[in-house]
C-alpha cells in the first residue's frame, strides 16, 4: 500500500486542527477530482509501520483534534487492510479524539460490514459528481455525498447523519462579595444538523 502525503495541520478536512493521510489508488476516477494525482496505485510512497507511527507521533497533540483519512481511495480492498489497522492503532491511543473518513463507496453498497466503521466517527460516502458540485457544501464536494454519524448509524442500524457540535463562548457574571462584578466565560456545546445548500 501506498501514500500520497501526509498533512501535519489540516484545517479543509474535518473539524478543529488535524492530521490527514492521503492515501494512493483510486479506480473511481471521478470527473472534476480534485486530487486525480492519486488515482495511481502504483504511484505514492510506501506505508507501513514506520509512517503509522509517524502519524500516531503527529496526532498526540492537544491541538490536534483527530485523524482524517483520505484519498485517493482508502476503503479500497487493496487500501483497506492498512487503513483499518491505521484506524484501530489512532482509535487504541487516542480515544477522545475523532476520526473522519471519506470514501467513493456508498455506505449501503460495500462499507456497512467494514471493520474499519468499528473505530470511525464520522465517513463522508459516495463518489463526487460533477453536475452536483456545489461550493458551499461542508466536508463534501457534491449535494449526493453524505456526511454520516458512524457510530450512531450502527446503533440504529440506519444511516443518521452527522450533527455538527458547534462550540460556542456563554458569559457568566458572578457578584462578589466586595460589589464588584466578575466576569467568566466558559464554552459549552450547541447542536447543529448539517443540512445541504442547493
Amino acid at each position: 500500500m501506498s501514500y500520497q502525503k501526509i498533512r501535519k495541520m489540516d484545517i479543509s478536512n474535518g473539524p478543529g486542527v488535524r492530521v490527514s493521510v492521503f492515501f494512493q489508488g483510486c479506480a473511481f476516477h471521478c470527473e472534476g477530482c480534485f486530487n486525480p494525482t492519486t488515482w495511481d496505485f502504483d504511484g505514492g510512497n510506501p506505508f507501513g509501520q514506520e509512517q503509522i507511527e509517524e502519524v500516531l507521533e503527529l496526532c498526540k497533540g492537544d491541538h490536534i483534534s483527530g485523524l482524517s483519512i483520505l484519498g485517493g481511495e482508502p476503503l479500497h480492498p487493496r487500501n483497506i487492510q492498512d487503513s483499518t489497522l491505521l484506524a484501530k492503532m489512532f482509535k487504541e491511543k487516542y480515544p477522545e479524539k475523532t476520526l473522519w473518513i471519506w470514501s467513493g463507496y456508498t455506505f449501503e453498497e460495500y462499507i456497512y460490514d467494514k471493520e474499519i466503521l468499528e473505530y470511525t466517527d464520522v465517513i463522508i460516502d459516495g463518489r463526487f459528481e460533477i453536475g452536483l458540485r456545489n461550493p458551499k457544501l461542508k466536508w463534501k464536494g457534491s449535494s449526493n455525498q453524505r456526511v454520516i454519524d458512524v457510530q450512531k448509524t450502527l446503533e440504529k442500524n440506519e444511516v443518521v447523519l452527522y450533527e455538527e457540535e458547534e462550540l460556542c463562548a456563554k458569559e457568566v457574571l458572578k457578584l462578589q462579595e466586595d460589589g464588584k462584578i466578575e466576569t467568566s466565560t466558559y464554552p459549552f456545546v450547541k447542536q447543529n444538523i448539517l443540512q445541504d445548500t442547493m
